[in-house]
């Protein structure tokens, strides 16, 4: 006889209807069937759903009381009238890794009074948490981590939790909670794992709740809004997994936290911890995993005899930690290790042999250092993942050997390397990535070698001395790349091989020897994935397709370089997208200048809302100002110099500008008044940064690769000749350059609220009327060039407050009376004056009250007349082009590709959180 009930079966099969079996859902087993295949009649007679998988009944009564279709490839929709309400027996119920598309949890969940264990997680849920889980007051356990899209905002973190009392485990992984996490948790006793990773905590975190007496896992990581302070620790803590990354302390580690002898995790990575490691983490002997990554800590080698009583480490990260010596030689004795980050250590000397009895050391990162000598060739033979990139490394590139090496990732970029490319790299089968990016290696490479290494989709051969040859063997089997750096490898024409690439989001040729035009095939490389396309630094001097407009199809594009280089005619970029196209334009960065490029700026720039930077310098770009551009929401940098441009900039319908920081017009044939209008509205230059750490970039990550890209925009001003050269611009630099112009009328008191410029020059224009005092309002400008106009009047002395004031030019105006005394003004020269009749004073040889003057003529106002102004600025804003760096026509770039550490450690399995993940899976099925 079946022992269910017919009611609950029947419950049972309609909830199974409103699924389908989709073996692609991630935490699915395709080779499995699903647990709910087996809920099936026999015969259309009664059947034991008793026994059916996933499916508990209790031994007295034969009620269900526990569901387990966890993994169970079920795509659907959890419905408010779902049949599954009526198990009101329930006890526990999981559904985890599973699809429910996005559909809310139903306020009818709370109708399952007796459920003492809920497990939601990775199962695609979005909406509000219903306020009806707050009534399942016999909860133990409640997972609903890791929806992305789930949230806490109606309902209050501490209105959730509040009659939840008996809880041992709370996991609200990636929950968007946004708000303090309540005092009165730190009351649950019986808490044994908390999760609020992720969770855009704010305030500051109970101190309390770090000294439950059953918690044994504690994950507060990913919350940089959040708050924190060490207790006191002491012995006898229950602790085994603490978790605390991103979250804000003060002070140094405390050396109580030695006393925590059960733990096996510690990840205190960019705690902002400062002081030594304290010594006391020599007691956590069952460590397993230490992460002390991003803090403001260090700890010589000869302080570190601590780590050799961590005999159990697997995991260890010291990334950034202020080493300041070899090599630490206590790692010898950790032989079950299997991940080590050593980056950003400023770590010196060779590479230690003793490193090779590591035997269970898959991945080992030490880029970013002082390491120098020659690479043991062991590495390149017996390491799955190898960074050594930005050290002093010299030498050949080592042999490859053993034909079954496991390697897949190689990094040696920016380092010292001679010698030729070892054609026995081909043997590397597992090769996923490989940069050789930076050195001083030489002679002819063949491509071929590379195209046998089926794995390979990061290949980066760029700055060395190589001559790249791209002729295809006829058998050769050309697979997909998706990063492709081949600049300054001397290639003469585009390489064929690219009209089979369809998955490339990263492409640099710049720097080559590539004349002509660009053919019109190059436009339909990978259209639906390039992100990054830089063409920049050879010679290059049209469209295949002229006289038609190039479109570009690249969808997806951020980054477009095409600077030097000797373009003419129009263009259209991006393509005129119409209003029904799912498409939209995703430039960040548009750079043409140096180029002879010609016709109106695009009008379909417009199409661009998320540009940051537009550089057409150096072309010859006709028209009136282009103001449509001020519309632009994220536009933070626009350099238009040297173009024939023209006009007035027009007062109608001012555009917006907010976020416009950086800004050069000089060297056109603009007319008029300054536009005072757009000054009122340029509110980036307004307020100061107070983070002087950040840089104007952008980050880009590879979808299936460990890379991501930092493309900093770069900067070069030109002072008398000498070049202060920004290889990162500042994100609080803001600079307004309109010299070399036909400007007329007063400066506009209104400039005086633009409090954070540092650079400001007017000069050569035909500007008249007073210098206006309002300038004193600018306490962070450092340069200011009002040369070769028509100011009168005195320099107003309030100018002697710009304290930071290094480069000041005055010179060739109508200015009379005293030169202001004292600050800065005491620093500058005679010739920051001269051509003014009128001034007196130091530093000028004319004493205030002298009758006689001599001054030399003033310099023609014609454009481009070689003389300039003893402040003139000459910037240019460029990509930071992939490679060590190269210098054309005074502009030099780099772009720093990093490796992504989290995809690594992943790949492997070694990433603590999903270990974790596994374990707490098995306790709560234990349970």
């Amino acid at each position: 006889m079946p022992r269910c009930h017919d009611d609950e079966r029947s419950s049972l099969l309609q909830f199974k209807e409103g699924f389908v079996i989709d073996n692609s859902i991630g935490g699915c087993d395709p080779s499995a069937p699903s647990k709910i295949e087996s809920w099936k009649l026999f015969h259309g007679e009664s059947s034991d759903c008793c026994s059916w998988d996933g499916v508990e009944c209790d031994e007295e009564t034969n009620h269900v009381i526990s569901l387990d279709l966890s993994s169970s490839c079920l795509f659907g929709s959890i419905k408010s009238n779902s049949s599954l309400f009526h198990l009101l027996q329930l006890r526990r119920l999981n559904l985890a890794y599973n699809d429910f598309n996005f559909s809310q949890i139903p306020a009818q969940v709370g109708h399952l009074l007796r459920l003492t264990h809920l497990n939601l997680s990775s199962s695609r849920i979005s909406g509000e948490i219903p306020d009806e889980i707050s009534n399942l007051s016999s909860l133990i356990s409640l997972d609903l981590s890791d929806n992305n899209d789930l949230r806490l905002h109606k309902l209050s973190f501490r209105g959730l939790v509040q009659n939840l009392t008996h809880l041992k485990a709370l996991h609200l992984s990636s929950v968007d909670i946004l708000s303090r996490v309540p005092d009165l948790l730190a009351n649950f006793s019986a808490l044994q794992s908390l999760q609020l990773d992720k969770c855009e905590l704010q305030g500051e975190f109970p101190t309390g709740i770090f000294q439950l007496p059953e918690l044994k896992m504690l994950d507060i990581s990913g919350n940089s809004d959040l708050k924190a302070s060490l207790p006191d620790f002491q012995k006898g803590s229950p602790l085994k997994s603490m978790s605390l990354s991103e979250v804000k302390f003060v002070g140094e580690i405390p050396s109580s936290i030695g006393n925590l002898d059960n733990l096996e995790q510690l990840d205190i990575s960019q705690c902002n911890f400062t002081g030594q490691i304290p010594s006391s983490l020599g007691n956590l002997t069952k460590l397993t995993l230490l992460y002390l990554s991003y803090n403001n800590i260090w700890g010589q080698s000869s302080s570190l005899s601590w780590l050799c009583k961590l005999t159990k480490l697997t995991d260890l990260d010291l990334h950034g930690i202020n080493l300041n010596d070899n090599i630490p030689s206590q790692l010898m004795n950790l032989t079950q290790l299997s991940f080590l980050d050593l980056g950003y250590c400023q770590l010196t000397g060779p590479i230690p042999s003793w490193l090779v009895n590591l035997t269970q050391l898959p991945a080992i990162m030490l880029d970013h250092n002082q390491l120098v000598g020659q690479i043991p060739s062991w590495l390149i033979n017996n390491i799955e993942y190898l960074f050594l990139s930005s050290n002093q490394l010299s030498g050949p590139i080592p042999f490859v050997n053993n034909t079954f090496s496991q390697l897949a990732h190689l990094d040696l970029s920016f380092n010292k390397l001679q010698g030729s490319v070892p054609s026995s790299l081909s043997k590397l089968k597992n090769l996923e990535i490989l940069d050789l990016n930076s050195n001083s290696l030489a002679g002819e490479v063949d491509l071929n070698m590379f195209l046998q290494l089926s794995s390979l989709v990061v290949l980066s051969l760029s700055f060395n001395n190589l001559l790249l040859l791209t002729k295809i063997s006829s058998n050769a089997n050309i697979q997909n790349f998706m990063f492709l750096g081949l600049a300054s490898c001397n290639l003469s024409e585009f390489p064929t091989f690219l009209h089979n690439q369809d998955q490339l989001q990263f492409l640099d040729l710049s720097s080559n020897n590539i004349h002509g035009q660009i053919p019109s095939w190059v436009w339909n490389i990978s259209t639906t994935s390039m992100y990054f396309m830089n063409l920049s630094h050879n010679f290059l001097t049209g469209f295949q397709q002229d006289p038609y407009p190039v479109v570009l199809q690249w969808t997806h594009l951020r980054v477009l370089d095409l600077r030097f280089n000797m373009l003419q005619g129009s263009l259209s970029i991006p393509p005129p997208f119409n209003n029904r196209s799912r498409n939209e334009c995703k430039l960040a960065m548009i750079n043409l200048s140096q180029n002879q490029i010609q016709g109106q700026v695009p009008r379909s720039f417009a199409s661009c809302t998320k540009l940051e930077l537009l550089d057409l310098s150096n072309n010859q770009f006709t028209g009136r100002f282009p103001s449509w551009i001020g519309n632009l929401p994220e536009l933070r940098i626009l350099n238009l110099r040297s173009n024939g441009f023209y006009g007035v900039i027009e007062k109608h319908k001012p555009s917006n500008f907010s976020k416009l920081q950086i800004i050069d017009l000089s060297h056109n044939n603009f007319t008029g008044e300054l536009p005072s209008m757009y000054f009122e509205r340029w509110n980036a230059m307004k307020v100061a940064d107070a983070n002087p750490t950040r840089y104007i970039g952008k980050n880009e990550e590879f979808t299936t690769t460990p890379y991501y890209n930092t493309y900093d925009y770069s900067m070069i001003i030109n002072n008398k000749g000498s070049e202060m050269e920004y290889l990162k611009i500042p994100g609080a630099l803001a600079v307004i350059d309109f010299s070399h112009n036909r400007f007329e009328g007063d400066i506009p008191e209104v400039i005086g609220n633009l409090k954070a410029l540092h650079l400001l020059n007017l000069s050569n224009n035909m500007l008249r009327g007073h210098i206006p005092s309002s300038l004193a309002n600018l306490k962070e400008l450092e340069c200011l060039d009002l040369s070769a106009n028509k100011f009168s009047g005195e320099i107003p002395s309030l100018l002697t407050q710009l304290t930071f004031l290094s480069s000041f030019n005055v010179a060739y105006n109508q200015l009379a009376g005293p030169i202001p005394q004292g600050n800065q003004f005491d620093t500058f020269e005679d010739k920051s004056f001269a051509g003014n009749v009128g001034l007196c004073g130091a530093p000028l040889k004319k004493k205030c009250g002298d009758v006689e003057a001599s001054t030399p003529p003033p310099p023609s106002l014609a454009k481009d007349n070689g003389s300039g102004s003893p402040f003139e600025f000459d910037w240019k804003i460029v990509l930071l082009g992939y490679g060590s760096g190269f210098v054309v026509g005074g502009v030099a770039g780099h772009i720093f590709t990093t490796r992504k550490r989290g995809w690594v450690v992943r790949t492997f399995g070694l990433r603590r959180k999903q270990r974790r993940r596994r374990r707490q899976t098995g306790n709560r099925n234990r349970n």
